[in-house]
């Protein structure tokens, strides 16, 4: 997921930043309204992190400009807890408001909220027969069964789930405990599960004796579905 964070606190933003990576995430960063136009204008972002108070260009003038070309999710941030400009932020098109000081998990909270929300409209607006292939594997979300090479491998229902997950986002970096929140329903206490799940599955596909394995690692971070 690629984020441009716009604000002109810069201890602010250079923590974030590290924050928002460490997450898995891409993160470019503009520091005033002019600024973030030419990124925005040059490049392409799943969702846009705004503050309120910018020079050149401020954050609700910014927002609307943006609003005029894209639909792209923006979370709005102000350091003042004003009611009217919350309501005008979010009347000109921001998905999200948060005042400052905030707690850094829960924006991240937040975004990974929006994320799902995508990606549920997303799935809801496709074709119903989906079946997904990649070389040798197929997968078919109606029956919710796997074939790789022509044989069905037997999965348990989580380990299934987990296999969907991944590849409905491939290249997006799952981290351990939101992939357990979402698969199990309920918060992560031992991220151990997850990774018990992904070895088993790995067997199962035999994944690990191919030259360029589908379920990928991102040390530290998590695990992702490659493209491609």
């Amino acid at each position: 997921m690629k984020i441009l964070l716009i604000d002109d606190e810069k201890i602010l933003v250079k923590g974030l930043r590290k924050s928002l990576e460490y997450e898995g995430f891409s993160v470019d960063v503009a520091y005033d309204g002019n600024e973030a136009m030419n990124i925005f204008n040059m490049d392409t972002f799943d969702l846009i992190i705004l503050d309120l108070m910018l020079p050149k260009i401020d954050g609700i003038s910014l927002c609307r400009m943006i609003r005029k070309r894209s639909n792209i999710p923006i979370i709005m941030l102000t350091a003042r807890d004003d009611d009217i400009d919350k309501i005008l932020g979010l009347e000109l098109g921001a998905d999200d408001y948060m005042t400052k000081p905030f707690n850094t998990r829960e924006l991240i909270a937040r975004i990974r909220a929006i994320r799902r929300r995508i990606d549920n409209e997303t799935m809801n607006k496709t074709d119903q027969n989906k079946i997904y292939k990649s070389e040798s594997l197929e997968l078919d979300m109606n029956f919710r069964t796997v074939k790789k090479d022509g044989e069905e491998i037997e999965l348990t229902p989580k380990e299934y789930d987990i296999l969907e997950l991944l590849i409905r986002n491939k290249g997006r970096i799952f981290p351990r405990e939101e992939m357990f929140q979402l698969i199990w329903g309920e918060p992560c206490y031992d991220t151990r599960t997850i990774d018990v799940h992904i070895k088993n599955l790995r067997e199962k596909l035999k994944d690990q004796e191919e030259g360029l394995p589908m379920i990928q690692t991102k040390w530290g971070v998590g695990y992702f579905f490659r493209r491609g």
